[in-house]
């Protein structure tokens, strides 16, 4: 008799553990851009894992799909990245060698940014000879820190739809986030009205959102085509209407050539500034709150210059 009790304790034991180690099993969230990582931190706390597949100094249009991100994907629960083809030359790749179904088109471990928030820049004519356009609008919708609300909430509730049993942990650290992130978008936003009409000049396109929040005017952009170095002839157009319109500096991301920007600024003496871009594009942009702090404290710095 006694045996039998063994017996039988041992596997009803055996049918619960699992379940209950189960139930505390991390959700595992693969994020595209270090932003996604980093607000899914925010939302997701101890009861995520989160990986990025590209780093802050890092163009995320141009990386490959290594094994350890094939790996990466096929355990995700949760896929975050940007959308509007920014990831074209390598997520879709990456889809294909064993992504889960939950992470796929129309399932809920599936989230575009983009698709969530206004999106600029959406192209009238798709032609590649404009060089290296997204059909989608401009895909770096991160940089307006509204749209950091917005997907804190899609978030919120992917992660609840997928893993219930901690619903109220999600909801307890978005109203928490989002109470902060209102706070520090209160301070920005009388920040901002001081870099109002601030004339920029932009290497590549990818500053829009940017831009429209803060009220920064670009004068130029490096590039002429997307995705193309500049022309000396378009270098000498840039230089004119750098002159002619007063630009007051030169903008470029941590990932971006810097022969174009140093030349022009070189003639000019207008100054470059290096922006974050990203989570992790300057040594002190260790989150979203300081991605924002760092990009406006180095703008004020160049107003302040005598």
């Amino acid at each position: 008799m006694k045996a039998w009790f063994t017996v039988l304790l041992l596997l009803t034991l055996g049918s619960i553990l699992p379940l209950s180690a189960a139930a505390q099993t991390p959700i595992r969230i693969l994020a595209c851009e270090p932003e996604w990582a980093a607000l899914a931190e925010e939302i997701g706390g101890d009861d995520v894992i989160v990986h990025s597949a590209t780093h802050g100094r890092q163009d995320a249009h141009y990386i490959r799909a290594r094994p350890s991100l094939i790996a990466k994907v096929r355990r995700a629960d949760i896929l975050f990245c940007s959308g509007a083809e920014l990831e074209i030359g390598w997520l879709p790749i990456l889809m294909q060698r064993g992504a889960r179904s939950i992470v796929q088109a129309g399932q809920p471990g599936h989230i575009m940014a983009a698709d969530h928030v206004d999106v600029l820049e959406r192209p009238e004519v798709i032609d590649r000879s404009l060089g290296d356009i997204h059909p989608g609008g401009n895909p770096h919708v991160h940089l307006d820190p509204r749209n950091i609300t917005i997907l804190a909430e899609v978030l919120a509730n992917r992660l609840v739809t997928i893993d219930p049993s901690r619903s109220s942990a999600y909801h307890d650290r978005l109203v928490s986030f989002k109470a902060r992130w209102a706070d520090a978008m209160t301070e920005w936003h009388e920040r901002v009205q001081n870099l109002d009409g601030m004339k920029v000049i932009v290497y590549h396109k990818a500053w829009p959102y940017l831009l429209q929040w803060s009220g920064l005017n670009r004068v130029a952009s490096l590039e002429e085509v997307s995705g193309i170095p500049p022309t000396a002839s378009h270098l000498a157009h840039v230089l004119e209407l750098a002159r002619n319109h007063g630009a007051q500096v030169i903008i470029r991301a941590p990932f971006e050539p810097v022969d174009a920007s140093d030349w022009l600024s070189g003639k000019t003496e207008i100054p470059v500034v290096e922006l974050p871009f990203t989570v992790g594009g300057h040594p002190e942009a260790r989150d979203l709150f300081s991605l924002f702090d760092i990009t406006l404290t180095s703008l004020e710095e160049i107003r302040d210059r005598p």
